[in-house]
């Protein structure tokens, strides 16, 4: 697919690279997305996905967990192992198996097929703002954010230049993981349930599944150590301050 000049001063269209291996479902997603301004690239398998995944350019990775030669988890599981791009996986099912598998292996997010459009593209953009953390969609968490340094024992929070580091060793985190440790680093010691937390660091307007604020807690403690973050059983998750 040739690129589309971009007349001066207009920002250049939001890429998506969109791997599914159904024809039929490929191009009537992106002939939806590309309904909505965005700029879609395709492919058909997981190899062929990562290959244009390194290619580069791409602000969201759109994946099909059943994909032929190298599946939608193993290739979330390559792109994570040198990039941070928001990753939204789409199963068929819905199935437990496959929602953790995608989670576990670092999608931020996930549908299940078939998909409304405008549900889909609320899901991006809910991508886009947890990954640019832009001003016009500021959660409460970027309005309070000061410039300093948040310490929690070895763990340091820098919430205006947005590094983490733990015991002076910086911690790599995906945009999802970012923003739910700020949202924990902004109200240390309060237990947050997981429907705030779809709510602040999701930015879902509708009831959404738990499963996904479960698994990226997982992937935070793996990161910033297991003690950091507190279950509070029938209630939520909190920060330890110390």
């Amino acid at each position: 697919m040739s690129a589309v000049p971009v007349p001066e001063g207009r920002p250049a269209p939001v890429s998506i690279l969109l791997v599914e291996d159904d024809e039929v479902i490929r191009r009537s997603v992106a002939l939806a997305l590309e309904r909505y301004g965005y700029r879609v690239a395709t492919a058909g398998d997981g190899l062929t996905g990562l290959e244009r995944f390194r290619e580069g350019g791409h602000d969201v990775l759109l994946l099909d967990v059943m994909l032929p030669h190298l599946d939608g988890v193993g290739l979330c599981r390559r792109v994570r192992e040198t990039s941070t791009t928001p990753v939204l996986m789409m199963s068929a099912r819905g199935d437990a198996l496959d929602v953790v598998s995608g989670l576990e292996a670092g999608a931020d997010d996930y549908v299940v097929k078939p998909v409304d459009t405008a549900v889909l593209v609320a899901r991006i953009r809910s991508l886009l703002r947890r990954a640019t953390f832009g001003a016009a969609d500021a959660s409460p968490v970027e309005a309070a954010r000061k410039d300093t340094v948040l310490v929690f024992g070895d763990l340091a929070v820098d919430t205006a230049g947005l590094e983490v580091s733990r015991g002076g060793e910086p911690v790599a985190l995906a945009p999802t993981e970012l923003r739910l440790l700020l949202e924990f680093a902004a109200n240390p010691g309060i237990v947050l349930d997981r429907q705030t937390l779809l709510r602040t660091v999701w930015d879902y307007g509708w009831e959404g599944d738990t499963r996904v604020v479960d698994l990226c807690v997982q992937r935070l403690r793996k990161k910033i150590g297991a003690e950091r973050i507190e279950t509070v059983r029938g209630f939520g998750y909190k920060l330890r301050r110390t």
